[in-house]
């Protein structure tokens, strides 16, 4: 959902009209939209070079995820764990659009914690790949747009980190 969204029908709930307040930030929003759209333009477009730099700074970092017995180990798990990756960035480029962490709480972190636990995929290297996530996208962007979209990564990785 989108800020306004949320506005819009937590005041419907309450049977009342948008508050000031929430007026004024739904204006923010919606003033702040070129930016929302600028990041996820920069991020969709790379998302190939970002994705590939992140498996590059990840499994430099820890090789024995794709020494054998490693979960990224073989071609068919090393492109699972990279197809993973592309459907986070996904998750935190809609966050930024939509200026909510909702989808990100909903999809990326409730079920993918119980699909990964499952699998025997340990969170603490999930909390490392989106960090690489995080450095290879923010190294694309400018300083203030870096700043905006950081809030949405570092959101994904505190959640997966409660869940270690």
């Amino acid at each position: 959902m989108s800020v306004v969204k949320d506005l819009i029908l937590q005041a419907d709930d309450e049977l009342r009209y948008p508050t000031s307040g929430e007026l004024r930030s739904m204006a923010a929003f919606l003033n702040d939209g070129d930016r929302r759209v600028r990041v996820a333009r920069v991020l969709t477009e790379n998302e190939r070079k970002i994705v590939d730099e992140s498996a590059k700074q990840l499994f430099t970092r820890k090789p024995d995820y794709v020494a054998p017995g490693g979960n990224a180990y073989g071609q068919k798990q090393r492109a699972q764990c990279l197809r993973d990756f592309s459907w986070y960035l996904r998750l935190v480029t809609y966050g930024g659009l939509a200026g909510s962490t909702s989808f990100i709480e909903s999809t990326g972190l409730i079920g993918a914690r119980e699909m990964y636990n499952s699998l025997g995929v340990p969170m603490p290297g999930m909390v490392e790949a989106m960090r690489c996530l995080k450095q290879a996208s923010i190294a694309l962007l400018s300083p203030d747009d870096a700043q905006f979209i950081s809030p949405f990564f570092d959101y994904l990785i505190q959640g997966m980190q409660t869940s270690t």
